[in-house]
């Protein structure tokens, strides 16, 4: 993991540096300023726009009464895509506009729960007691629940 994370910080700017001066060398350092300007603009407006479709569609199904899983990843992968898109590059510009493509970003959630599946492992625990309890599996009806908790002590009143 940590490899993938120096590799991340240190191969991908000096990557995206090269190739705009490539780019820059093909054409002009202007249409590269340029380029870099207006798929940040684009692509923050895109990022945007599907944000807030996106919270229409978690709001949606909040109101529905349904938790809305598949919405809050969408909204994830969009605030990634943003990211990506006002960050100077060629590389990182392409990921964020594929990742506001719903079909591809369907792609990257299907593999992201794969990966999911593969390395972690769930495991919920039910605790009941089945003396003194009621029938939804709770205090039966004459017992009291009493939440408390000490907020200060003094050594003479111990």
């Amino acid at each position: 993991m940590l490899l993938y994370l120096f590799l991340l910080f240190t191969l991908v700017p000096l990557v995206e540096l090269w190739l705009l001066f490539r780019i820059a060398q093909e054409t002009s350092f202007l249409f590269t300023l340029a380029l870099v300007l207006t798929t940040g603009i684009v692509g923050a407006s895109l990022a945007r726009w599907q944000g807030w479709r996106t919270m229409a569609r978690i709001q949606g199904e909040l109101n529905a009464n349904r938790m809305p899983a598949d919405a809050m990843v969408d909204g994830l992968l969009i605030l990634v895509a943003g990211l990506l898109l006002v960050t100077p590059g060629v590389m990182t510009d392409a990921v964020g506009f594929a990742l506001l493509v719903p079909p591809l970003r369907t792609l990257v959630k299907r593999a992201a729960k794969a990966w999911f599946r593969r390395n972690f492992r769930v495991e919920t625990v039910d605790f009941r007691t089945t003396f003194d309890a009621g029938p939804n599996g709770g205090p039966a009806d004459g017992d009291r629940i009493i939440d408390a908790r000490v907020i200060e002590t003094r050594v003479e009143d111990v």
